[in-house]
């Protein structure tokens, strides 16, 4: 979600450009915010869990942060090189440890907060 384009790519992310490809999504998303003031974004996760016993659960995670002028790093994969998490300053989610990425990111958040189903 990114603020100065109305939430979007939001839940459309994985085909936000025609190509739906990562180098096209980071390129239109840099294009979009050209000049942008407010570059603030987030990643959302949300977890809808049913059992077949009835059990419903609805878990949500976020990590605010924003979006850099130029790709940054060499791991994660999506919009990782262009997301500066808040709580990472100075550093892209590509450029974190896979462990530290976790402790922060959204779908980490989301997640933990189904205790006892996943290790």
């Amino acid at each position: 979600e990114v603020d100065a384009l109305g939430g979007a790519p939001g839940v459309h992310s994985k085909r936000f450009s025609p190509e739906g490809t990562t180098p096209a999504n980071n390129a239109l998303l840099l294009e979009r915010l050209v000049g942008a003031a407010d570059r603030t974004a987030r990643f959302r996760c949300v977890v809808a869990l049913v059992g077949p016993d009835g059990y419903e659960r609805i878990a949500e995670g976020a990590c605010e942060g924003r979006i850099a002028l130029e790709p940054r790093g060499t791991d994660g994969f999506g919009y990782d090189p262009l997301f500066l998490p808040d709580e990472a300053p100075g550093r892209a989610m590509a450029e974190l440890t896979v462990d530290a990425k976790n402790a922060i990111s959204h779908r980490g958040r989301a997640f933990r907060q189904l205790p006892g189903l996943f290790p």
